[in-house]
């Protein structure tokens, strides 16, 4: 089967196991050396985005060899004389993912590495960033992800070539404008957004940004017709400054014109406001995701919510229990993060969720006592899979000693991955471990410095056979001996490279 696979008698399923590579930038160049086959194919997905790879910026040549001679001498003017290999593929055509937030930097970046002299002007880098972009839209890309920070960096010539182009933006599935600055321009931003709502029919993700009280309501009257103008809006995400709290310009009802498939709403810093009960009318609303918000948008709110998070520097039970009990059987995945104080009225959060919501699969709880009835809860989501949860250690020594066993005991055997985000839990790891039967296949905990808990992880390790990673808050912080003991069974990474979030 492998030596078919590698003789291109089944170009479908390869394709499908090297686009599950996209991350994975060694793997690829790796597949990309076995033999020509394997390389026409991995090369395009290595090309969909290199301008967020880790990266020095030497890649940028290889697009500028496909250069015509009169934008080669649009370098040459720039200070920039450089000779182009000729290459095998057109890489510009692969570009799926544009972030230009990401571009100058590169650029300046790039022509560092020329040795350019004298040093060029901010005019010359942004002579080179229009070339690229240009070069990007004339070369037939089709982009799939456009993040976009409107400033002056884009010249008047490359939007006619967007305006010209339909084939760019005909398969774009996510775009995220992003006013946060007062210096950025409202008048690109609008221009661009005129082009995607006649040129870009198919995005699924929308996210605006804006964090200026200074930008006209022209701006929102803009982005609500692209809202309107998609066949198939599924995710949308509103991040607004404070200074507006309230005032959306009717950003949320438009919604309703989606609402046949409308999935995942995200919104920050968002007050209460009648506008959201038109969310009523969206019946496949599933995901919710509310960050430093008005709490009472929750009782306005009448859907069936099977993803939850909310986020707030202060959470009250009451206003989230009425969502709650109507999820109820449907919720699956729940985030409750209270940043500066415990969850008020927690006693009756949890009888709520062991009530109403006994089908969690992903729970991540903050700011909750290590209390019996959080145990209990625990206890009672028999199909867990995710357990992310900082405690506050409120109860004597030898108390909770005994519940951290009652808890390690009680995990159930369906969870897969536990995110100890409780500092003082690393004190009772051993016991933790000791008394842990669940199949766990990913850890993260603070630190793992002494040989004590060193032990018990292997011994955890040896006797459960499930884990696969380990992930440190302080990964740095680790015996050299104890660490090469425990990697033997167990692979070491950083916290945030396996992090699951809701």
């Amino acid at each position: 089967m492998a030596s078919k696979i590698f003789m291109g008698d089944m170009p479908e399923l390869m394709e499908s196991i090297l686009n599950n590579l996209n991350n994975e930038i060694y793997s690829l160049y790796s597949c990309a050396l076995v033999n020509r086959h394997c390389c026409k194919m991995s090369i395009p997905i290595l090309w969909q985005d290199p301008f967020s790879f880790k990266q020095n910026s030497l890649f940028i040549s290889t697009y500028f060899s496909s250069l015509g001679e009169d934008e080669k001498l649009a370098l040459k003017e720039c200070g920039i004389n450089v000779k182009f290999s000729k290459k095998l593929f057109d890489y510009a055509r692969f570009l799926k993912v544009l972030d230009l937030l990401l571009i100058k930097p590169k650029v300046m970046q790039w022509i560092n590495f020329q040795h350019v002299h004298p040093e060029p002007s901010i005019q010359s880098i942004y002579r080179v960033v229009n070339l690229l972009i240009k070069l990007f839209i004339e070369s037939g890309a089709t982009l799939h992800k456009l993040i976009y920070f409107p400033n002056d960096e884009i010249n008047p010539e490359t939007f006619y070539v967007l305006e010209q182009n339909e084939l760019f933006f005909s398969q774009l599935r996510d775009f995220s404008l992003e006013m946060e600055l007062s210096f950025l321009s409202i008048e690109h931003a609008i221009k661009l957004l005129r082009i995607l709502e006649k040129n870009a029919k198919k995005i699924s993700a929308l996210k605006f940004v804006k964090f200026d009280p200074k930008y006209e309501l022209q701006l929102f009257d803009s982005f609500k017709c692209l809202i309107k103008s998609q066949e198939q809006l599924r995710k949308f995400s509103l991040i607004i400054g404070k200074e507006f709290h309230a005032r959306y310009q009717g950003m949320i009802s438009v919604l309703e014109c989606q609402k046949n498939s409308l999935q995942e709403l995200m919104i920050e810093n968002c007050g209460y406001s009648a506008e959201f009960e038109k969310l009523n009318n969206c019946k496949i609303l599933e995901t919710l995701r509310i960050w430093h918000c008005d709490t009472k948008l929750l009782k306005i709110l009448n859907c069936e919510i099977s993803t939850l998070e909310i986020v707030n520097f202060e959470l009250n039970a009451s206003t989230i229990i009425q969502i709650l009990k109507k999820s109820g059987l449907l919720l699956q995945r729940l985030k409750l993060g209270s940043l500066c104080k415990m969850l008020e009225e927690e006693s009756l959060l949890l009888e709520s969720l062991k009530r109403f919501c006994p089908n969690i699969k992903y729970l991540n709880i903050m700011n909750i006592g290590f209390s019996t009835q959080f145990l209990e809860l625990i206890y009672n989501l028999q199909d867990l899979q995710f357990l992310t949860f900082a405690c506050v250690d409120n109860i004597p020594e030898e108390e909770l000693k005994i519940q951290v066993i009652q808890f390690a005991k009680i995990l159930p055997l369906t969870l897969q991955y536990l995110d100890l985000k409780s500092f003082w839990l690393n004190s009772y790891m051993e016991l933790l471990l000791n008394n842990c039967n669940s199949p766990l296949k990913k850890l993260l905990i603070y630190q793992l410095d002494n040989e004590k808990d060193s032990k018990a992880l292997i011994e955890f390790c040896i006797r459960i056979k499930t884990l696969n990673y380990v992930g440190l808050d302080r990964y740095w912080i680790f015996n050299d001996n104890n660490r090469k003991k425990v990697e033997s069974y167990v692979k070491l990474i950083p916290y945030e490279r396996i992090v699951v979030n809701c």
